[in-house]
């Protein structure tokens, strides 16, 4: 009896199972589902990212109904080779374009693509281009390819594409999530001429600063030959002023000389036996040699003689 109960609860149980995996389908987070009646959509379970629906849902088993399943996520997608385009002065360069799109409406990829990820990136791709070259066409070649910065507008560029497309892709069930330009590049025939254009523009710039720099230093130059001119012009002054001085002084020993010829001679002479005798040396010269005649005064007159020459200085 217990056996017999035993086998009845498995076969329950197989029976639940295998009614639930007829029965019902999950769907997760990372999946959009279409189930289908007889081969005609009925059901779009469009998992919305920002409110996800998924679950368990119940359906009729096949071949009644079937559940077609696609990944949500981000798909990944980037030319194989740059493509040639033509900018609106008439200049050639080479992009290269990357995208990410998501599945939106099973529905519609289903329709649209078979629900292949490979076909659906082909149109992708045929999409993008023809939209690469209306928008690149719009734009001059400077908002590529520019010395200066301000000039490049590739986010202004990228948006444009992605908008262009943006009701195509929805369309066919898919959304770009976003879009970009990968490489940029030039075609041999024309990489010299920008590469020339650019060492010109280059060149007016080092112009540019080379003039504000010799502007610069000819307002320094001014500046230091003025500041030249007033510090050698006050120098001048204050020698001058210095020399005036210094002759009315040397005026004074002047007058004082003529009136004590005999100080003026002997002061000479002691300054001239001071110069001589300044470093050790031996010389011979006659004693009345002057000024070493001073040192064959006798020592009487000597001291007499100074004090002599000091009365007639002091004397008024």
């Amino acid at each position: 009896m217990n056996r017999n109960y035993l086998t009845l609860t498995i076969g329950i149980l197989l029976v639940v199972i295998f009614g639930a995996l007829l029965f019902t389908f999950q769907v997760r987070h990372t999946e959009v589902a279409l189930v289908t009646t007889f081969g005609k959509p009925t059901r779009n379970l469009n998992t919305n990212p920002d409110k996800p629906e998924p679950g368990l849902y119940g359906k009729w088993p096949w071949p009644i109904q079937k559940v077609l399943k696609f990944d949500k996520r981000i798909q990944n997608f980037e030319a194989d080779k740059f493509s040639e385009t033509q900018t609106r002065d008439g200049k050639n360069i080479l992009v290269t374009v990357y995208a990410g799109w998501t599945i939106t409406d099973p529905q519609l990829f289903r329709e649209r693509f078979s629900g292949e990820i490979v076909r659906a990136e082909q149109s992708l791709e045929r999409l993008i281009s023809d939209a690469k070259n209306n928008v690149v066409g719009q734009h001059p070649f400077s908002d590529f390819i520019s010395t200066n910065p301000k000039e490049l507008k590739f986010p202004e560029i990228e948006t444009q594409i992605r908008e262009s497309i943006q009701q195509t892709a929805k369309a066919s069930g898919i959304h770009i999530n976003f879009l970009g330009i990968k490489k940029l590049g030039l075609p041999e025939n024309i990489t010299q001429k920008v590469f020339d254009r650019m060492k010109e523009e280059r060149m007016r710039v080092v112009g540019g600063i080379k003039a504000e720099g010799e502007a610069a230093a000819s307002k320094i130059k001014t500046a230091a030959d003025r500041d030249r001119a007033e510090i050698l012009a006050k120098a001048d002054a204050a020698a001058i002023e210095i020399r005036g001085k210094a002759e009315a002084e040397a005026q004074k020993s002047y007058e004082i000389f003529e009136k004590n010829p005999a100080l003026a001679v002997l002061l000479m002479k002691n300054d001239a036996l001071k110069l001589s005798l300044q470093e050790r040396s031996t010389l011979i010269l006659d004693q009345r040699t002057p000024p070493l005649d001073l040192l064959s005064v006798p020592q009487s007159q000597a001291q007499t003689e100074p004090k002599k020459i000091n009365e007639q200085v002091a004397r008024p």
